[in-house]
């Protein structure tokens, strides 16, 4: 069978189809066969590297993280305070809306998050919590900022994935501010 992944790193490979395919439906209709099939690798081959699809999500959800703290990253470039903190918080919304189905993968469950170690979004609004309170604020007033914004901007990300907010970018501006 002929190889379709010519960097010659099948885990990779197998990665990027994953979130592709989790761009296009949700997790149930991810297959591990599927993959195999779509790098052009035999099934067994898969299971080298993922004995089983449990694996498979908690790596596609670790990719998820990352991607989603480079979105934060990004966003948040060149700002300082405040405005850094908002443009995280704008940044996670918009990162569930434009990838709902790896967003949901990542927060399915406690276990999914504790697998990956600190969630790199929330150590993000916890430093940038920290660095947009006065100076001599309490670290645990910036924690208790931090968990506030975290559950802001993830109820605000999945009220709007599930149809009960509409997914509008300019409600996005007006609730998250800088």
């Amino acid at each position: 069978m002929e190889k379709r992944y010519h960097h010659g790193d099948l885990r990779a490979a197998l990665l990027e189809v994953g979130l592709r395919l989790l761009a296009e439906r949700d997790v149930e209709g991810v297959s591990l066969r599927e993959m195999a099939r779509e790098v052009g690798v035999s099934a067994t081959s898969v299971y080298r590297h993922f004995p089983d699809k449990a694996a498979l999500m908690r790596a596609l959800a670790r990719e998820g993280l990352d991607r989603l703290a480079i979105a934060q990253r990004g966003a948040a470039s060149g700002k300082e305070g405040a405005a850094s903190f908002a443009a995280t918080g704008r940044a996670y919304v918009r990162f569930a809306l434009a990838n709902p189905a790896l967003f949901r993968l990542i927060f399915t469950s406690s276990a999914q998050l504790q697998a990956t170690g600190e969630v790199e979004a929330l150590r993000m609004l916890r430093i940038n919590a920290a660095e947009a309170l006065p100076r001599g604020v309490a670290v645990d007033e910036a924690e208790t900022s931090a968990l506030r914004a975290w559950s802001l901007v993830h109820g605000l990300a999945m009220l709007m994935l599930d149809g009960q907010l509409p997914a509008d970018d300019h409600l996005i501006e007006a609730l998250i501010k800088g």
